[in-house]
C-alpha cells in the first residue's frame, strides 16, 4: 500500500532566481508542484545524488557565498 502524501510543514524558504527556476522546471518535467518536488528530492536525498559531486559543488557554493549575496 503506497504512502500517503501528507505535506504537512511550511517553511519560509530563500532561494536564488536560478535556484527557484531550476526547482520550477523539475517540478513541471516531473507533473509535480513545488512542494512535492521538494518532498520527492529530500525523501530520495541519498539515491538522487552524487556525493562525491555534492562535496565539490558544496565546497565551490560555499567559497562563493559571500560574493553572492552582495
Amino acid at each position: 500500500m503506497p504512502k500517503r502524501l501528507r505535506l504537512t510543514r511550511r517553511f519560509p524558504v530563500a532561494m536564488s532566481e536560478d535556484g527557484y527556476r531550476r526547482l520550477r522546471n523539475f517540478a513541471k518535467e516531473a507533473g509535480l508542484d513545488e512542494g512535492e518536488a521538494l518532498s520527492f528530492l529530500f525523501e530520495n536525498f541519498n539515491s538522487v545524488i552524487d556525493h562525491d559531486n555534492l562535496t565539490n559543488r558544496l565546497r565551490l557554493f560555499n567559497s562563493e557565498l559571500e560574493a553572492r549575496k552582495r
